[in-house]
């Protein structure tokens, strides 16, 4: 829907507001060029919540992933070998 700015008596906000929450698009234009939009902030497809445990058995951590070599360690401290 198209609405002009300067026609007050299609411009009641609380009408549009819930025409926008119903899923309509309300276009605000002003001398024929569209300035605003109201649209609702609701998804469209709200989707289920995410749940996790999806790769629970599939990944495997190193018994060694957190240890850095030492020359690793060295290069951060600005150390030569």
């Amino acid at each position: 829907m198209h609405v002009n700015i300067h026609q007050p008596e299609e411009n009641h906000l609380a009408q549009l507001v819930e025409r926008a929450v119903a899923g309509e698009e309300i276009i605000f234009e002003h001398n024929g060029e569209p300035v605003a939009k109201l649209v609702s902030l609701k998804p469209e497809n709200p989707k289920k919540p995410r749940q996790g445990g999806q790769w629970k058995g599939k990944v495997k951590i190193a018994p060694d992933f957190d240890e850095l070599p030492d020359s690793f360690m060295a290069a951060f401290r600005a150390e030569k070998d």
